[in-house]
């Protein structure tokens, strides 16, 4: 390739006939695959946190730096970029979704997004009428705290005058509550004589029947007989997931429990060359056995990685299921635990330990927390250090959303990292001044308090809990307000991260999270090639346009997987 006028690139010239006018020079002519140039490219990576172009070479990074430095990769056959007008960021990770639930949500019924509980119902009903009498009516999504005519739980009541030979399961949007009808109950053999599961609730009207609204355990025993999913059927909601995921800018996410059956189908879509984000995942921590036997399973480039163990222990704020120190302000209650109890999970933990198996566990209120933190110490006790596997073990806990201020500090103490979504940091403005009162508030959702203390936030989105956008989970992370801008009464706009924090959440500490800072997280040489290019500049823009951005380009492993 010959340059013209680049007498500056001393470097780069074989031989030089003159400066200052028009010449030619011979130039070296660096391999590379891609060259993206002249932009703002945020690395994450505090060493060099912006430059103007960047290099590619096969599924790594082989230069960052300014666009005159840039020229010797420009030539040859490498796909030269003029990004003018995008910006480049390191690939964005989601840090706790679950991939399958994204791409299975266009294929049922969605109720996200629906302003009341009568255009709810309307809803199912319309559905309804497309289902066959004898199969299951299926959806996700409601969300009684969006409803602006009565802000309740469904129950059987609303749907059994048009279900009657259609049995039905739709969770709320927190995935740890569902709406069952009559017929469900019947087929599940659930009646008022019984019992609460252990970790679970029947919600029962006045005279004790089940009224069809259930919670954690509880739903088992109606996913236990629905009729289970095809492989064609789950693998293509895996490959439609991680489609969907990649069009939104994700080029990891960190998947929260996912069933060997989906593990084995991720091998064969992997195999096939249909991956177009990478996963990193940890098996439920009902099949821990498997895990611990097989060990930790990952792919040569890395695109998949299963190494931890999902663990449940509470429910959700919404629901009045997370476990709660205090009553709820709003109920005579604490909330429940024990989705996992403490005797199933000790030997599990300090088997993972001498496997050098990360351990993730869902918890949000600050009983769950507190008890985690607890059964976690003791596992750290329990087992000698020189038979850990993995001298930092980098556990983790999923949502956290209540964290008194000792209980922060034993985060520090014990090196446990926080997985949190600040996506339910905002949506929960609509309830949750109800449920915990002003003083808890005080540590709720309390990103900055967890940054102060040095701690890394791996930012995730729940979807399909949420929507997984990642413009929606860095503006709530930064502005910590509603979409519409709006915010509420002693919800602390204090406890916001700044955007260089909120950018870290979703690249270089995800990665940690995962043991693969040394291998992406950030724009640096030798690190995958993982990039998201969007229209605007999120680190300066109007925190509202966040929200009106668009991705551009997902970029995995050097390969394009979503281009506008």
């Amino acid at each position: 390739m010959k340059f013209r006028n680049f007498c500056g690139i001393a470097a780069l010239m074989l031989m030089v006939s003159g400066c200052g006018q028009d010449t030619e020079v011979e130039a070296v002519c660096e391999p590379a695959d891609m060259v993206m140039y002249n932009t703002t490219i945020y690395t994450a990576n505090d060493n060099q946190w912006t430059a103007e172009a960047v290099a590619t070479l096969g599924d790594k990074i082989i230069f960052v730096g300014s666009n005159a430095d840039a020229e010797k990769y420009m030539c040859g056959d490498a796909r030269i970029m003029d990004m003018a007008g995008k910006y480049v960021y390191a690939g964005l990770t989601d840090s706790h979704q679950h991939v399958e639930g994204v791409g299975k949500r266009p294929k049922t019924l969605s109720l996200f997004g629906i302003g009341t509980l009568k255009e709810t119902v309307d809803a199912i009903k319309a559905f309804a009428e497309n289902v066959s009498d004898g199969e299951w009516v299926q959806g996700r999504g409601w969300i009684e705290r969006e409803w602006t005519d009565e802000e309740r739980f469904l129950t059987k009541h609303d749907v059994d005058p048009f279900t009657a030979n259609k049995p039905l399961f739709m969770p709320r949007a927190d995935g740890v509550s569902a709406l069952v009808n009559s017929k469900a109950l019947e087929l599940a053999g659930v009646t008022k004589d019984t019992p609460d599961p252990t970790g679970g609730k029947f919600e029962r009207d006045a005279d004790g029947t089940p009224n069809g609204y259930v919670l954690a355990t509880a739903m088992e025993i109606f996913r236990s007989i629905i009729p289970p999913e095809t492989k064609e059927y789950i693998k293509d909601s895996l490959t439609q997931g991680m489609y969907e995921n990649a069009k939104l800018g994700w080029t990891q996410t960190q998947d929260a429990g996912m069933p060997y059956e989906q593990v084995e189908i991720m091998k064969e879509i992997h195999a096939e060359g249909g991956m177009s984000t990478r996963i990193y995942a940890a098996a439920n921590v009902m099949e821990a056995a498997t895990i611990l036997e097989r060990g930790r399973e990952v792919t040569d480039d890395d695109m998949f990685d299963l190494r931890g163990i999902k663990v449940y222990i509470d429910g959700t704020l919404g629901s009045r299921g997370a476990a709660l120190i205090e009553n709820y302000a709003d109920a005579d209650h604490n909330g429940f635990m024990n989705r996992t109890t403490k005797e199933e999970l000790e030997p599990i933990l300090r088997d993972a330990l001498r496997k050098g198996l990360q351990v993730e566990t869902h918890v949000i209120g600050d009983r769950a927390v507190r008890s985690l933190l607890d059964w976690y110490e003791e596992a750290f006790n329990g087992v000698p250090k020189d038979e850990w596997a993995v001298k930092n073990p980098r556990w983790r806990l999923e949502h956290a959303q209540i964290i008194p201020a000792e209980d922060q500090q034993r985060f520090v103490d014990l090196g446990i990292i926080p997985s949190m979504q600040p996506s339910h940091g905002i949506g929960d403005l609509n309830f949750a001044p109800d449920r915990l009162g002003p003083e808890r508030l005080g540590h709720s959702y309390p990103w900055q308090q967890l940054v102060d203390r040095g701690l890394m936030i791996l930012g995730g989105s729940d979807a399909p809990v949420e929507l997984g956008d990642p413009r929606i989970e860095f503006y709530a992370a930064v502005a910590r307000k509603r979409l519409d801008g709006t915010s509420g009464e002693g919800w602390h706009p204090e406890l916001a991260v700044t955007r260089e924090t909120a950018l870290k959440m979703f690249t270089i500490w995800p990665a940690y999270g995962a043991f693969q800072e040394n291998l992406r997280g950030s724009v640096e040489v030798g690190k995958y090639a993982d990039f998201t290019v969007f229209d605007r500049d999120w680190m300066t823009i109007p925190e509202a346009d966040i929200l009106t951005s668009e991705n551009l380009m997902t970029i995995v492993g050097g390969k394009i997987t979503y281009e506008k």
